[in-house]
């Protein structure tokens, strides 16, 4: 049986790298995006080219309405059995001088947006018997960092929200974790993080790949991972 997965934010360099390794594994896969919809298409694209079964898909996750009509339409075709919550932004700053609005929006995308996105899906896979619930957090949360207060309260928010969901949901056959990454050589950290710093930071002394955050998210979202939920898992090179 062919699963469908929802991976929100898959058009980043992480949920690009896990809508792969899902459909590596046999998934349908979902490619969510909402402003880069079109790099979410070239995503499905490269999956289908390469033998693969994926389409995207494009909502707004901070608006609960929009997201909870998309999905609901998403339901009605076939369930959606894995989620992935990757989607996600940071505006950085010193507590003293972030605003409202820098806020208010990394709150509404990573953990609203975790919200609007997975409530939606979870009685259909009540209903089912079966289903993986991955979310995408960070060691923010766990050590904290400078000038991400609002990342780190979300993402710990992702995290709590977590672990209560995996006492709810394991009786009907739905694991529920989270993936906590460190360093990750993405485009964006490449201007945030030389060598020395990493050096300075990681045990393993480099940053981590794509690739490797996504294949523990494959591993949680497949059948072998049934006995595990309710846990973060870094993958950080011993940051934690």
């Amino acid at each position: 049986m062919t699963r469908r997965a929802l991976v929100t934010g898959g058009s980043g360099a992480i949920g690009a790298a896990i809508c792969r390794a899902l459909a590596r594994q046999g998934c349908e896969v979902l490619v969510h995006g909402s402003s880069r919809a079109q790099a979410a298409a070239e995503v499905a694209s490269g999956i289908v080219a390469a033998g693969g079964r994926a389409k995207s898909v494009a909502f707004d996750i901070r608006d609960g309405d929009a997201t909870r009509a998309a999905l609901e339409a998403i339901v009605e075709e076939a369930p959606v059995q894995v989620l992935v919550n990757n989607a996600g932004i940071h505006e950085d700053a010193a507590f003293p001088a972030m605003g409202a609005e820098s806020w208010h929006r990394v709150i509404d995308v990573c953990l609203n947006g975790f919200y609007h996105v997975t409530r939606p899906l979870v009685m259909p896979m009540v209903r089912s018997r079966w289903g993986r619930i991955v979310s995408i957090t960070s060691v923010a949360a766990t050590l904290g960092n400078r000038g991400q207060a609002n990342y780190a309260a979300a993402k710990g928010g992702v995290e709590a929200a977590t672990r209560t969901l995996a006492r709810e949901l394991g009786s009907r056959g739905i694991t529920v974790n989270c993936v906590a990454p460190g360093i990750i050589a993405t485009p964006m950290s490449a201007e945030a993080f030389d060598a020395e710093r990493v050096s300075a930071l990681v045990p393993l002394q480099r940053q981590g790949t794509a690739e490797e955050v996504a294949a523990v998210v494959a591993f949680l979202a497949s059948d072998a991972a049934g006995y595990i939920t309710g846990q973060v898992v870094p993958v950080d090179g011993g940051m934690t």
